[in-house]
Parts: structure tokens; sequence; C-alpha cells
């Protein structure tokens, strides 16, 4: 481990009922028990379970990446119901850039298992050095984004991650070295770290 850079990702679950304590959150240790299978790196979680309120979401998003977490994850409020406001309050009140291949590859892989997908409105965006995805509120939803689809173990669709530590070079952040037979990151030659 101590060949490879130290992360702090930001993990953000957006849940109205999770947040109160009406049921128990699954979205953070989803999150968490998949990026350590995902990555090779020590990692360091900045956690956070907030309401599906606007301000609140924004100013959590702005608050970890000031904290330095060079990924921050979100889960939850990407729907289309009166209260799904995380999209907004990620693009609309914190990103410097759009990246909208990842919220496109998203729909994509959840289009396999249901006809609903098409209603899911994740997005990502960058803000400074920091990545930020909007992910999908299931687990199993969370685990299929991420990984992509695998066939006799074969990758079928490339999940998101894939791209995920090319762009964190790209934008001046830590060099994410991920675990092959979980998400193989992809990178060109050029951009290889070489041991």
């Amino acid at each position: 481990m101590a060949d490879h850079d130290p992360v702090t990702i930001g993990i953000v679950s957006i849940s109205d009922r999770a947040s109160s304590g009406v049921y128990e959150d699954k979205g953070l240790p989803a999150l968490k028990e998949w990026l350590g299978r995902a990555l090779k790196n020590p990692l360091t979680f900045q956690e956070r379970l907030i309401p599906d309120e606007k301000e609140r979401i924004s100013a959590t998003l702005i608050e970890l990446v000031d904290a330095g977490c060079s990924l921050v994850l979100t889960t939850g409020g990407t729907g289309p119901a009166p209260r799904d406001v995380t999209p907004e309050a990620t693009l609309l009140a914190i990103a410097d850039k759009e990246m909208p291949g990842f919220g496109e590859q998203m729909r994509q892989i959840s289009l396999r298992f249901v006809p609903t997908a098409i209603l899911s409105r994740q997005v990502a965006v960058i803000r400074g050095k920091s990545l930020v995805l909007n992910l999908p509120g299931q687990p199993k939803s969370i685990q299929e984004t991420l990984e992509g689809l695998k066939e006799d173990g074969r990758q079928v669709v490339p999940g998101i991650f894939a791209a995920v530590p090319y762009c964190v070079d790209l934008i001046g952040g830590p060099y994410l070295e991920t675990n092959d037979e979980v998400c193989k990151g992809f990178r060109p030659k050029s951009a290889i770290r070489v041991k």
C-alpha cells in the first residue's frame, strides 16, 4: 500500500428518511465497501448523511471539495420526484464543468435492467481539482453503474469507474489504482505510472 497515493473520498447519502432515522442508510456502506474493493490506494472517507435539501447538498459538496476530497460520490435524490434535487444542487450550484458522459453511461447500464432508468438524472461535474459524481440510490445500482456489466467474467459494458482514475489525473488529483478484477481503470499508455 505504501507505493500507492493516499486518497480522501467524500461519500454523501441523500435521503430525507434515512437522515431522520426512519430507516437505516444503505448508501454509505455500499459506497465504502465497493471503493475498498476497487481501489488499491489507502483510503480515507469523509461521510455525510443528509436530507434532500438543495442548499444543504450544495454546501456539503463544497465543504468536501474544500476539505481536499479529490473524488466525491453522492447516492440518492436523482429521480423525478419533487424532493429529488441532487442534480440541481450539483450542476447549478457547484460545477465548474459538466461531464455528461458519466450520466449517459450510468443510464445505459441501468437500462439493461429496468426501463425506468430513463427517469434517472445522474450528473457528474468538476469543481476545482475534484470530480463529483451523482450515483443512483440503490446499492445494487451503485455497484452496477460503477463496475459495469460482466458476463462469464468478461466485461460487456464498462462501468463509469473505468474512466475515473484518468479523469482525476487530468484535473490534478492523486493517482488512483484499481483492482482490475473489480473494475479495470483505463489510461492511455502515456499516462500510466511506471514503478
